[in-house]
């Protein structure tokens, strides 16, 4: 079963087409990374994806249902996980996580997704005084709440050191063991290569390569992911850029 289903999406801001047909498929209990540099259309799919933005053309349904028509149902069970959260100045990580709660009929224990992601010491300490990575994890911890079927995480390590990160990444793999469907965007190619059965790399808005990290090597010139990735999305601008045909 596809827990999340692209078809042919096209998203436009007057001329410009920020997604030209996109397709991809997640089924459920699937980490799926959706990839590529900044600009190149990961966050307006996210939006469709989650009916914030209406799609110009194809489809998008989420656990079957329409973003568009039926938010309400689908706020119940997607958890999202944003870069650019705002909330009150003095609010607490206690009471944010209680507020949270509130929205939902059935949610998670706050206090111990607090405690799995080695939060639960702040919990009186007011958001603006974490630090990054405590933010960070807040964040993630905020978008399990709703015991959602779906999770969309934006980002999800920026700002965390390489043991937080990969302590994040072992929530994460659990959660997905338990049949939790993730769809993350990451700048991290080492995050991708350890969390995703499947990927998605855009470039312009459009597909540059869709399927497994192992056929994304595969199918380029170079024998890591990281190098294989920049192949894909031509980010290395200026003397450094890799010539294909070198």
């Amino acid at each position: 079963m596809n827990e999340i289903r692209v078809e042919g999406l096209v998203k436009c801001y007057g001329e410009l087409r920020a997604v030209e047909n996109v397709t991809l498929y997640v089924e459920r209990g699937m980490v799926f990374g959706l990839l590529g540099a900044n600009g190149a259309g990961k966050s307006t799919t996210m939006e469709c994806l989650l009916g914030t933005k209406k799609p110009d053309g194809g489809t998008v349904t989420l656990l079957g249902m329409d973003p568009q028509a039926e938010r309400k149902r689908l706020f119940e069970k997607v958890g999202v996980q944003f870069q650019e959260a705002n909330y009150q100045d003095n609010i607490t990580v206690g009471e944010l996580c209680e507020v949270t709660a509130s929205l939902y009929q059935e949610p998670a224990n706050g206090l111990d997704l607090l405690k799995q992601f080695g939060i639960a010491d702040r919990i009186k300490s007011p958001v603006k005084h974490l630090s990054g990575g405590q933010r960070q994890r807040l964040f993630i911890v905020l978008a399990l709440i709703p015991s959602p079927e779906v999770v969309l995480l934006d980002e999800l390590t920026t700002g965390l050191d390489a043991k937080a990160r990969r302590d994040v990444w072992k929530i994460l793999s659990d959660l997905k063991a338990k049949g939790l469907t993730i769809l993350l965007t990451s700048h991290f190619m080492d995050e991708v290569e350890a969390l995703c059965d499947g990927i998605c790399i855009l470039k312009h808005g459009r597909t540059a390569f869709y399927g497994t990290v192992a056929e994304a090597i595969a199918a380029s010139p170079y024998e890591t992911f990281e190098e294989a990735y920049l192949w894909y999305t031509e980010e290395e601008q200026g003397d450094e850029t890799f010539s294909h045909h070198a």
